[in-house]
């Protein structure tokens, strides 16, 4: 099955995706207008959001792989849990960080304890706790099911991340949710083909890094034998 999507699937996800993101760049520079407010700066919009949604798709990966992995507990869906984590909380620094570069500009401050802002960073220690707890915990059955609960947990920030500004209100600007303003056509535009590079892209980086995971798997393994073949023989 790894084969055949390797051969036949992925690398047309991989072209586009770098396709795509060749696109988005150029259009996100010199097609997209400037914002008469903010100015040049608005542009991180478009790296911004796809980032978080590439985030949440990570995470959304890693709260599925694991509730399947509890009742489940095979190799390729901690595999997948692992790897969506590790994208996840990859897009979810990107977004801290281009996050406050934007609000400096917006807000005058880059950080405010805004209940968006707030939720998002919880949702970074959470899946970090995770990534660490998966690179530095060891690899027993018992830790992966205890990740797992974390993993599937965890992910119950993500709706409060989306609904924190209807809820509690905030500085954080709504643009394309319920009650937001919506888009010129131009930018409409320009975000939806660079949201379509940053999850093609994801799509890539997760299968590549499932596939490192489904290797290093392997190659434990084939030490154990080795190890194993290596003490018959002694004896």
């Amino acid at each position: 099955m790894l084969k055949f999507i390797d051969r036949s699937i992925f690398p047309v996800v991989a072209a586009l995706a770098v396709l795509s993101t060749l696109v988005a760049m150029g259009l996100i520079f010199f097609y997209a207008p400037v914002e008469q407010t903010m100015g040049i700066v608005q542009k991180i919009f478009y790296v911004h959001v796809p980032s978080a949604m590439a985030s949440y798709a990570g995470f959304t990966v890693t709260a599925v792989c694991s509730l399947i992995y509890l009742f489940s507990p095979r190799d390729h869906w901690d595999h997948g849990a692992v790897a969506g984590a590790e994208l996840g909380l990859f897009y979810c620094i990107f977004v801290l960080i281009s996050g406050p570069l934007w609000a400096y500009k917006a807000w005058g401050t880059p950080w405010t304890w805004d209940p968006q802002l707030t939720a998002t960073f919880v949702l970074f220690l959470l899946y970090g706790g995770y990534v660490l707890l998966r690179h530095f915990g060891g690899s027993s059955l018992r830790l992966k099911k205890i990740a797992a609960v974390l993993g599937v947990i965890a992910f119950v920030d993500i709706p409060l991340i989306h609904y924190s500004v209807r809820i509690w209100g905030g500085l954080h600007p709504v643009v394309e949710r319920e009650g937001g303003g919506g888009l010129a056509p131009d930018m409409a535009q320009v975000f939806g083909v660079s949201m379509l590079a940053f999850l093609l892209m994801f799509a890539t980086l997760l299968w590549l890094r499932f596939r490192v995971r489904w290797r290093e798997a392997e190659l434990d393994r084939l030490y154990l034998e080795v190890e194993d073949l290596a003490r018959v023989r002694e004896a």
